[in-house]
């Protein structure tokens, strides 16, 4: 079996105990998650924490697409986070990924540091009432915005993927994870608004975030808030249909 393993030049003095438990997963740290794709733990090495997320073991012929045509997940997420931070994008610092190969890819690790945060943007659907809610949603209109205008079309702009953390006189700092599909691209308006499709934004939320991108982008509040609601309702029944088929089956 060989291996690739890179690790960012501010780690590499750490990089052989970064090895050692990325060897020993499955009995060093403690989990985060435990899924049915991908698992995720928490590492300590040398008093600092990390977040270590082990992807599926890719099937036959996806391990050769990734072995010799396609980059892999973990070597995705590396880089596209170290494009995020060059564009002045928050995401958990990237620390390094391995790569595992028998034939094709057997094995792939991304290994970041471990990010404490108040809470993700899944809270504001949830908490219609949440403290300060119309202000964390400007905020993250602007946050998406930038992104935009940085030519970063992130398409799992969904709400898990935001890690929100508070900061003083009601500022806060957004955090993308789980970055492995992205696109760097012009976004043109219909790209833009269908990337928020994916965030399952009501009614409300839509208008105070149409609003503040509208002025952002120099457009018709109308015209935003048009296009989406468009995109954002035709994902969502398409969502439900799917699982009214699955409930039926």
């Amino acid at each position: 079996m060989s291996e690739k393993f890179i690790v960012h030049p501010e780690y590499e003095n750490i990089a052989t105990h970064i090895k050692k438990a990325l060897k020993n997963f499955s009995k060093t740290g403690e989990y985060v998650v435990r899924g049915e794709r991908n698992d995720i733990k928490k590492i300590t090495i040398e008093s600092t924490v990390f977040n270590v997320k082990k992807f599926k073991t890719p099937n036959a012929f996806q391990s050769v697409i990734y072995r010799f045509f396609r980059k892999s997940k973990a070597r995705r997420s590396y880089e596209y986070a170290l494009k995020l931070i060059d564009s002045t994008i928050k995401t958990p610092f990237p620390v390094a990924y391995l790569e595992r190969f028998q034939g094709g890819l057997r094995e792939s690790f991304y290994i970041s540091l471990h990010l404490e945060y108040d809470f993700d943007f899944r809270t504001l659907i949830h908490e219609p009432k949440f403290e300060n809610r119309d202000e964390i949603l400007r905020q993250f209109t602007q946050f998406t915005f930038q992104l935009h205008e940085h030519d970063i079309h992130f398409l799992d702009h969904s709400p898990g993927n935001t890690l929100i953390v508070k900061k003083e006189s009601e500022l806060y700092d957004f955090y993308l994870i789980d970055l492995n599909r992205m696109r760097f691209e012009k976004m043109d308006f219909n790209k833009r608004m269908r990337n928020f499709r994916r965030l399952w934004l009501s009614k409300t939320m839509i208008s105070v975030m149409a609003k503040e991108y509208a002025q952002l982008y120099g457009i018709g509040e109308k015209q935003v808030l048009e296009r989406m609601t468009h995109y954002s309702r035709a994902f969502q029944k398409s969502k439900n249909r799917k699982k009214l088929r699955r409930r039926k089956h």
